[in-house]
């Protein structure tokens, strides 16, 4: 018999140079398995007043991102998908990356979460490069900017968005839903089935934004026009649109690869910022002689003129203002009016209030008009009760400059708070979803209940589903403008319904149709409904 010693004699020898980058491989690869465990040990010891959440890898960072949410690992969708699970013993918790990632606090505060986003010079919190990077793809902008950054563009985009905005924004919203029956053949129809509601509610919102927000003229057959080779402006709208999340992850030299999505991206992107350095110099030729649109474009580009120079911003910042109340303005409204129709058709008893008070405010010779708006709270509280179950904005990201303390509100039930440290550097994340679905706020989250918002003004604080303090949303009253109308005209003339399998119940239908995703925003599945038409009075 040939001995162990004997045929490892017998091995081929490995080269030395062969060894050395092994070896070097190794030796990385332990020191970081080393350094990781020290790591997450001082994460424990430093947080350990928090409850801790155990994951392989970060949810937003790849490649935690691409895992779906399960019992050992997050992924990107893991604060919905939890919703009613992570919170119940403390409404914070420590998320610890094992494998690799940053680790951070989330909770589902507000208290929290005004005192991190407030966006105050002395408060010691920034929004960190993960936080921003998804909105900077055309350039600097309100959402991604921070510090004295922010100030100077809230300073110049606040003033775009007024009065004479929301009219239009009422206006334009009532002409295309009448194009929208129209062209769709609805108006010899009494029953319409829509297989995907979010087809109609995104052309919708893409058009609203695309007249109010840009000054093109469109309606829903609208066959917009350029020159000979060159992409439609309106077509290389809509593609920005559907490509917003691929011009983020794919690097520039890679869409110049013969990838037919790869190349429309990039035909769409070169398309638009040369359109929109032409519209940026022939609007301010405008409003230099006193000639101006009231869409949002113009009136920031006027925003923005009468600004001094010091606080005017560039082209690129004016273009990257401009795409974020595209991108972030375009889909949020979308899909919460889909989600809207969608509670409409299992809750009648609330679709019947809400059409009792559309035909009190509306008499049956008229369109509601923009000075209805106010009148029509129970509209509105559809709407926001939609947004807050299913929040677009599902995370808000801030770091910690320096040393602190957050005040950490006591569970519910107790009184006063503890005074928490957080060291510089943590990040902190307000997970939306959480907050919208805490009890501490709402009696019975899981449950859609509109009357929670009956009679609440417009712009209150009360509603946070569009973030917190002044970092709130901007485009927040263009879009419920623009859902009030929308819902105000469609339910006054037609009865919604859900599109049931055999023997399916309404309860069945929403928990298999009324379910979401976290790609950039939170977004929501398939919804199929059908519309029967009402008889006026």
């Amino acid at each position: 018999m040939v001995s162990t010693l004997s045929l490892f004699a017998q091995w081929p020898q490995w080269p030395t140079t062969e060894i050395k980058p092994l070896s070097a491989l190794l030796a990385v690869l332990g020191l970081y398995v080393v350094q990781r465990i020290i790591t997450v040990i001082q994460i424990f010891r430093t947080h350990s007043f928090f409850p801790i959440v155990r994951t392989p890898f970060q949810p937003f960072a790849l490649p935690g991102a691409l895992l779906p949410t399960t019992s050992w690992t997050t992924g990107a969708s893991w604060h919905w998908d939890r919703r009613g699970q992570t919170y119940t013993r403390n409404e914070t918790v420590n998320l610890v990356p094992i494998i690799f990632g940053i680790p951070g606090l989330w909770t589902s505060n507000i208290d929290i979460a005004r005192q991190v986003a407030v966006g105050g010079h002395r408060v010691p919190f920034i929004k960190p490069e993960i936080g921003s990077s998804a909105f900077l793809i055309w350039g600097m902008n309100l959402v991604a900017a921070d510090g004295q950054m922010w100030r100077k563009h809230r300073r110049v985009v606040g003033p775009a968005f007024g009065t004479e905005l929301y009219k239009l924004v009422w206006k334009q919203t009532a002409q295309i839903y009448r194009d929208m029956v129209e062209c769709e053949g609805w108006a010899t129809k009494d029953v319409v089935d829509v297989p995907v509601i979010q087809a109609l509610t995104s052309k919708l919102a893409f058009l609203v934004i695309s007249t109010c927000g840009f000054g093109f003229p469109s309606t829903w057959a609208t066959q917009a026009k350029s020159g000979e080779g060159e992409m439609p402006v309106q077509e290389a709208l809509r593609v920005a649109t559907d490509t917003h999340l691929l011009l983020i992850l794919v690097p520039k030299w890679a869409l110049h690869l013969p990838i037919p999505r790869f190349k429309a991206a990039r035909m769409a992107r070169d398309r638009l910022l040369c359109f929109m350095q032409e519209q940026i110099a022939e609007r301010k030729a405008e409003v230099a002689a006193g000639n101006t649109r009231a869409d949002a474009f113009t009136m920031l580009v006027k925003a923005n003129q009468d600004e001094t120079s010091k606080n005017q911003l560039d082209d690129e910042e004016l273009i990257g203002n401009i795409f974020v109340l595209l991108v972030a303005g375009h889909e949020t409204t979308a899909h919460t009016l889909a989600a809207t129709l969608g509670f409409m058709a299992i809750h009648d008893d609330i679709q019947d209030e809400v059409l009792a008070q559309i035909t009190d405010v509306v008499s049956a010779d008229r369109d509601p008009q923009f000075e209805d708006y106010s009148k029509l709270d129970k509209v509105l509280a559809i709407f926001y009760e939609s947004a807050r179950m299913f929040p677009a904005g599902h995370v808000l990201i801030r770091e910690a400059t320096e040393d602190t303390v957050l005040n950490i509100p006591n569970p519910v039930g107790e009184e006063g708070s503890k005074t928490v440290p957080i060291p510089k550097g943590t990040q902190i994340m307000v997970d939306m979803i959480g907050a919208q679905y805490n009890p501490r706020y709402f009696d019975n989250p899981e449950e859609y209940r509109p009357s929670r918002w009956y009679g609440l003004p417009p712009d209150s604080e009360l509603f946070t589903a569009f973030s917190v303090g002044q970092r709130a949303c901007i485009g927040r009253r263009f879009a419920t403008v623009e859902a009030v109308c929308f819902l105000a005209l469609f339910l006054r003339e037609w009865k919604v319904l859900p599109v049931l399998r055999d023997g399916e119940s309404k309860e069945a239908w929403r928990a298999r149709v009324l379910d979401a995703q976290i790609v950039l925003t939170l977004t929501l599945r398939d919804i199929p409904l059908r519309f029967e038409k009402r008889k006026l009075m």
